[in-house]
C-alpha cells in the first residue's frame, strides 16, 4: 500500500484557471494530496507565469474538502518565519487540517538574483534553513511567548494568536536527501521527511540512515513519515511514450536510473509500488503537462486501484 499524491511546478506556467482544473481533477480522481513548487520563476529562460504560493493555497483551502495539500518547499530567503508560520496556521485552519508546512534551504541561484534575494553560500544557508526550521516550529508549537537569538532570526516574547486549532498546527515537511545536513535537521524536527527522486533501492538504504538518524535524536521510526516527489514520464501508449522520451532526449532505463517513474499503464503502476514496496508511504507523481488533464485521469485510474489495493 502507498498513498500517491501529484506534485505541480508552480512556476511552469501555473495560472488560476490551471491551477482551479488541476487541483478540482485530483480530488475528483481520488488523488489523496496536491503540492507544488514555491518559486519565483524558472532556473532558466524562458519565464513563465508562476501563481503565487500562499494565495493559491488559500484558495485550495477553502476550495477542496478532501484533499491534502502544501509547498515542496519554502525557503527562508522568501519570507521571515514569522510569516511563514502564521500563514502555514491560518490556511491548515481555514482547511480544517489538510496542510502540510514544506520547509526546505533552497537551491535556485536564478530568481535569487533576479528578484534581489539572498540565496547564502551553501554552510551559512544550511546554518540559516536551521533557525528557519526551529522558530517557525515553535511559533506553531509553543502556547507561550517565544523568545530566539540567533544568528539570521530573533524573537523576543512572540506568540501566534489565535492559537492554531490543530494542536502544534500543521505538519512540518522537510524536504531533501543531503546526509550532512538537512537527514539530521528532519530527524530531529520534522514530521515528514520529502525525499527527491530516488531509485527504491536508493530510497531504501537512505531510510535506513534515516532511522538510525532518528533514534540519535530519541525518536521512533513512525515519528517522521517517509514521501517522495518522483519524476514521471506516464504514456496511455507505446507510440506516447515514445514521443515523450524523445522530446526528453533520454532513454527509459536511463531516466528509471535517475529515479523518474516511466512507462504506460502497467509499467508505471509497477514501479510505483515498488517504491511502496521500499518502505515509501507517500509517492508525488511530478505532472509538467498542467493542460492535460485527460492523461492525467488515465495515470491515476492506473495506479490508484493498485495503491488502495483493489
Amino acid at each position: 500500500m502507498i498513498e500517491v499524491a501529484i506534485m505541480i511546478e508552480g512556476q511552469n506556467g501555473l495560472t488560476w484557471p490551471r491551477w482551479q482544473a488541476i487541483t478540482q481533477k485530483a480530488e475528483e480522481l481520488g488523488f489523496v494530496g496536491v503540492y507544488r513548487s514555491d518559486h519565483y520563476t524558472n532556473a532558466r529562460p524562458p519565464d513563465k507565469e508562476s501563481l503565487e504560493l500562499w494565495v493559491s493555497m488559500t484558495w485550495l483551502a477553502s476550495h477542496s474538502t478532501k484533499l491534502e495539500f502544501g509547498q515542496l518547499v519554502s525557503p527562508p530567503a522568501f519570507r521571515h518565519p514569522s510569516i511563514t508560520a502564521r500563514m502555514a496556521a491560518a490556511v491548515d485552519d481555514l482547511s480544517g487540517g489538510r496542510f502540510h508546512l514544506g520547509l526546505g534551504a533552497g537551491w535556485q541561484e536564478r530568481e535569487h538574483d533576479l528578484f534581489g534575494l539572498d540565496l547564502l553560500e551553501i554552510p551559512e544557508r544550511m546554518d540559516r534553513f536551521e533557525e528557519y526550521l526551529k522558530v517557525t516550529k515553535r511559533l506553531l508549537r509553543s502556547d507561550e511567548p517565544v523568545s530566539f537569538d540567533g544568528q539570521f532570526y530573533e524573537l523576543e516574547e512572540a506568540i501566534l494568536l489565535p492559537r492554531p486549532q490543530r494542536a502544534g498546527g500543521p505538519p512540518i515537511v522537510v524536504g531533501g536527501n543531503g546526509p550532512q545536513r538537512t537527514m539530521p535537521l528532519t530527524a530531529e524536527h520534522a514530521d515528514e521527511w520529502n525525499a527527491i527522486g530516488l531509485t527504491p533501492a536508493a530510497f531504501a538504504e537512505k531510510n535506513k540512515r534515516m532511522d538510525q538518524l532518528m533514534a540519535d535524536a530519541g525518536r521512533k521510526p513512525a515519528d517522521v513519515r517517509r514521501s517522495m516527489m518522483v519524476g514521471t514520464v506516464f504514456a496511455q501508449s507505446d507510440a506516447e511514450l515514445d514521443k515523450k522520451l524523445e522530446a526528453r532526449g533520454a532513454k527509459a532505463d536511463e531516466l528509471r536510473d535517475r529515479g523518474v517513474v516511466v512507462g504506460t499503464a502497467d509499467e508505471f503502476t509497477e514501479q510505483v509500488m515498488a517504491l511502496g514496496a521500499a518502505g515509501l508511504q507517500r509517492v508525488m507523481l511530478q505532472w509538467l503537462d498542467l493542460d492535460d488533464l485527460d492523461g492525467l485521469q488515465a495515470m491515476a485510474e492506473a495506479v490508484l486501484p493498485a495503491a488502495h489495493g483493489s
